[in-house]
């Protein structure tokens, strides 16, 4: 009995401390990936003033906003601007004008990041850039992991030109269990990103990227959420894509094509 007693005390302080530090365990600003790319593409360093009163840092490229789609880029759970360079760098080729903002607490940006205050992140870019002349139906939302938390949040019963979702996953309730199986999830979570319920309500054309030997969020969340996406959807799977998908020949191929049906 008081071994028992002993286990349960440690496993109500393991809940305890997940309940306080699991936003540490979620957001991570300082991790880096960033492989050295220069960035090929024209861009201007803006401050983005929030609804809540922080300053984000993004960059914006703008090729041509009359006759050009605008595309704004909600990046993941981890590290800088920097870190997506790679993939700025093929937007160049895609006739698209584009911003990415860094989430508040990353990127140098004041404020903690929390599911509520990415949602004010993400809306007040769009706003920003509603303030330049871009309209809805010229707008594309893109979301990165984390990001498409935010994507599918803001998408909900707008008439977006289109929505990107790249490893997307159903709930933060779901992927947490994959990493922590034993723990009630459902019940401590703070940020529970809900893909899944707020998917249907999204009516303009999605693209959905997945690569199934994703380790951080499973390929069956990802073709779940196409599944249950409405039309007009298409998807983009591959065999060999790990989370942090690879801008190949044919990934690139697929987005300009996507992007080129929205005209």
């Amino acid at each position: 009995m008081q071994l028992v007693l002993i286990i349960f005390f440690l496993y109500f302080l393991v809940l305890v401390f997940l309940y306080f530090y699991q936003r540490n365990l979620l957001y991570h600003p300082n991790e880096n990936n960033y492989s050295g790319d220069k960035i090929l593409v024209d861009i201007k360093k803006v401050k983005i003033p929030t609804l809540d009163n922080i300053e984000l840092l993004g960059w914006y490229h703008e090729k041509n906003l009359k006759d050009y789609k605008t595309l704004i880029y909600f990046h993941g759970n981890a590290g800088s601007l920097e870190n997506r360079i790679h993939k700025l760098n093929h937007f160049e080729d895609m006739n698209i004008n584009f911003l990415i903002i860094a989430w508040r607490g990353f990127s140098g940006n004041s404020g903690k990041p929390s599911e509520q205050g990415l949602y004010i992140d993400g809306k007040s870019a769009i706003d920003w850039l509603k303030k330049k002349g871009v309209d809805d139906k010229n707008l594309i939302l893109y979301g990165e992991s984390l990001g498409t938390g935010v994507a599918t949040h803001l998408a909900q019963n707008k008439n977006y030109a289109g929505v990107i979702l790249e490893t997307p996953f159903t709930s933060m309730i779901d992927a947490a269990k994959k990493f922590y199986p034993y723990i009630p999830v459902n019940l401590l979570l703070k940020d529970k990103f809900e893909n899944y319920k707020k998917i249907k309500n999204i009516n303009s054309p999605i693209l959905v990227m997945h690569g199934e030997v994703d380790q951080i969020v499973p390929f069956s969340m990802g073709k779940k959420i196409y599944e249950i996406a409405n039309e007009p959807k298409y998807s983009y799977f591959t065999e060999y894509d790990n989370h942090m998908m690879e801008y190949d020949e044919k990934l690139v191929l697929t987005l300009k094509s996507f992007i080129k049906s929205l005209n």
